[in-house]
């Protein structure tokens, strides 16, 4: 189950009313960032404004509908009462085209999801909330569960606006607002390769693993091995700054994995496997150099194919990072989802994942990140004086006992990431002496799958 706090690549705050079913239905996209397909969306109204927003895709055994209404509707209400406060009401989409469905038309579809609708309505009611609309989007046409008027609801159901023209997209193209097509389109970006490609990456990951495992055996110590890491990484992204741009999105992706050599990419994937060498890849992070490292880290998540599955945690997690540094919620939201299907032990996605649940904001990780790299640049006077301080900080988030004596091995990412949540838990304690702004997403269940490839190391997450 995922939420979104606002939409993705919003730059400033546009003011739009909304009047109608038809306004509604051609809204969704622009406030989870991606069309949704696939996906039960609840989305709470605060006098008559949207707050925060809970997404899951529609369980296929109608048996279960029960179960997640009742947890959404909790999950929804419950993140808003900590925020700003119980919604007045709540908006419900039912989104499922019918080529995903099976044969059935669409009509069908929306019958069929009839029930689940009621279900939801139900759900939020119990716990004094009202369900104001519910609507179902099936093969761009929108019906209303909750109108029983055919003159503004025929059977056929209502076609969605999407040419771009309405008043909506106007709106959203000022506020700088981008919409993706679907989910899946997100996810595809960072799936490993099907292509005849895979035969040769297995090979040079398993060259690459034979090489470096002796070296490590041989004395080579961790730092020389990741000093060689992130020379190839910036040697790769000056590359991917100099190549020309694309205007499609696959055939930007096709142009990045031409310029990624199969031995580059498995060096760069095992190099990242190692904690404190990703923490360092992390901190490219902001301006111009993230959207590069954005590219290589989707290149390197499709490169991760075959038994080296698990090792895709490592780029997934840092493409989820600078997709949410970058303001791009929709695609840090997937890629973290996926991480954590690739390993769901992987620490760095698990804090990433539970800060984008609990609506944190990225400034604090960067503001970590930017630390380590001045710690580095510091002369060691400084640095002992500055660690001396951070100690002090550190004992003040506790309400009693000593400071707590920090592991200079773990993450220092993971640090800055445990210490945010934990002042947010805190504020959670005290929830209701000052309310924070709604929209924060419900803590995600990743599905797992049996997991292939290799031994976990003391560097894992």
């Amino acid at each position: 189950m995922t939420n979104h706090s606002k939409p993705a690549g919003a730059t400033g705050e546009a003011k739009i009313t909304l009047r109608t079913a038809g306004e509604l239905a051609e809204a969704l996209p622009y406030l989870l960032g991606f069309r949704p397909d696939d996906s039960v969306v609840l989305v709470a109204l605060h006098k008559g404004r949207f707050g925060g927003r809970v997404r899951i895709g529609i369980p296929g055994r109608a048996e279960d509908w029960p179960s997640v209404a009742q947890q959404m509707a909790r999950c929804l209400i419950g993140e808003c009462e900590l925020r700003d406060g119980r919604p007045d009401s709540v908006v419900a989409f039912l989104c499922q085209d019918a080529a995903v469905s099976g044969a059935e038309p669409a009509r069908r579809v929306m019958e069929r999801l009839r029930p689940l609708a009621q279900l939801l309505r139900t759900a939020c009611g119990s716990l004094d909330v009202p369900v104001t609309e519910a609507l179902c989007l099936s093969d761009g046409r929108y019906w209303s569960y909750c109108c029983p008027r055919a003159e503004c609801c025929p059977p056929e159901g209502n076609v969605i606006v999407t040419d771009g023209t309405s008043v909506m997209a106007a709106t959203a193209a000022y506020a700088g607002i981008h919409v993706r097509a679907s989910a899946q389109e997100v996810r595809a970006r960072l799936a490993p390769l099907e292509t005849r490609l895979v035969v040769d990456q297995t090979r040079a990951l398993d060259a690459a693993a034979m090489d470096l495992v002796p070296r490590i055996f041989a004395g080579v110590s961790r730092e020389e091995v990741e000093g060689e890491t992130l020379d190839l990484a910036r040697r790769v992204l000056r590359r991917l700054a100099d190549a020309p741009s694309e205007d499609g999105v696959l055939d930007a992706d096709l142009r990045d994995d031409e310029l990624l050599a199969h031995d580059e990419a498995a060096t760069l994937i095992l190099g990242l496997q190692d904690r404190l060498t990703r923490d360092r890849a992390a901190e490219w992070m902001e301006g111009a150099e993230a959207s590069c490292a954005l590219r290589l880290w989707r290149a390197l998540a499709r490169r991760c194919v075959g038994p080296y599955g698990e090792h895709a945690a490592a780029p997934l997690s840092l493409a989820g990072w600078v997709a949410w540094s970058l303001g791009d919620t929709a695609e840090a939201d997937q890629a973290l989802e996926m991480a954590l299907t690739a390993d769901p032990r992987y620490v760095f996605a698990q804090l990433l994942n539970a800060a984008r649940a609990d609506g944190l904001d990225p400034e604090p990780v960067r503001r970590s990140l930017r630390g380590k790299r001045t710690e580095r640049e510091t002369e060691p006077t400084e640095v002992n004086e500055e660690a001396a301080e951070g100690a002090e900080d550190a004992g003040k988030l506790g309400s009693s006992g000593p400071a707590p004596v920090v592991d200079p091995g773990v993450s220092r990412a993971a640090r800055g990431l445990e210490a945010a949540l934990r002042r947010r838990g805190e504020r959670r304690d005290r929830a209701g002496t000052r309310p924070a702004r709604a929209g924060a997403r419900a803590p995600r269940r990743p599905s797992g799958r049996r997991r292939v490839g290799r031994q976990r190391t003391r560097d894992d997450g």
